[in-house]
């Protein structure tokens, strides 16, 4: 007797799209994408199951899209979402749930239009400089939450990427410091200059609080002692935003950070696949360039 073929769906219910959640959750390395998408996938299918759906299809798919612009998400978001659902409905086919005619028509809907251009936050050379003043003390959590500011004005990293960052991975190459081989989003590996103030500011924190190895930022308790092998990227939003909003800047987050590096070095005369080299892969022969530009933006 035959065996009698599985066909797939046209309906899913919830079961269904809880299995290709997870199958969607699993195929991603990131742990940013996996909660972003689990956040997403999340959403969708409670709009999906708040009511009867004929089928999971293009139809269904892009009166979700009209929903989210209804609740007046930006286009970055609503693209975000529909990619998400756009990969649930590809792991829900290759599980042989749904049927890969509905599959490849949920990709094909279109995205939400980006208007105009977006402007995010950069300080100018003065702004840094008073954001770092901010401080100049002795104390210990002066003297890291100053290396943490230093290495997000001059090295441009992530706040995921600063809390990874171990003292051993600072080398001299070329009489030069760099952070090599740092694994950054979607574990890219890149190597980072690290300019010569930069580095003053980090030996001062290692140097007072006994560090030799290990993790370089750490917790600092109440009683101003070290707590603990590390801390969690957080605390580094909070060390902006409290010394942004100390020294009357206004309101920045840490990858404006990022983006006043990049215009820093490209103000200092980098040019922008310089630029683009040190942020996103590197490439070593140009670090010279990328350093020196960086170090025009000198702090005491």
């Amino acid at each position: 007797m035959a065996k009698r073929v599985k066909k797939p769906k046209n309906v899913l219910r919830l079961p269904d799209l809880d299995y290709s959640k997870s199958a969607v959750l699993n195929s991603l390395p990131s742990l940013n994408s996996r909660r972003s998408y689990e956040h997403a996938i999340r959403d969708f299918i409670d709009w999906y199951c708040s009511e009867p759906r004929l089928a999971f299809n293009k139809t269904v798919v892009t009166r979700y899209r009209i929903a989210l612009e209804q609740r007046r998400y930006a286009p970055s978001t609503i693209n975000l979402r529909l990619a998400a659902v756009r990969r649930l409905a590809y792991e829900a086919s290759d599980c042989g749930l749904l049927s890969p005619d509905l599959a490849a028509g949920i990709r094909r809907v279109k995205g939400a239009k980006r208007l105009g251009v977006r402007v995010g936050n950069w300080l100018t050379a003065e702004q840094g400089k008073k954001l770092l003043a901010m401080h100049s003390g002795k104390q210990l959590r002066d003297l890291r939450n100053h290396a943490v500011l230093s290495m997000l004005l001059g090295c441009g990293l992530r706040r995921a990427e600063l809390v990874a960052v171990k003292i051993e991975d600072f080398e001299l190459r070329e009489e030069r410091w760099v952070l090599a081989d740092l694994i950054g989003k979607g574990r890219h590996m890149r190597t980072i200059p690290v300019p010569g103030w930069v580095k003053l500011a980090v030996d001062v924190w290692t140097d007072a609080a006994e560090l030799q190895n290990g993790s370089l930022f750490r917790a600092i308790g109440k009683t101003g002692r070290i707590q603990g092998s590390g801390f969690t990227a957080k605390v580094i939003w909070s060390i902006v935003r409290d010394a942004a909003s100390s020294c009357g800047i206004g309101v920045i987050a840490p990858h404006d950070l990022r983006r006043t590096c990049a215009r820093l070095c490209h103000q200092a005369g980098g040019e922008l696949e310089q630029i683009n080299s040190c942020l996103v892969m590197y490439l070593f022969k140009r670090l010279s360039a990328i350093s020196d530009a960086s170090s025009a933006f000198r702090m005491p």
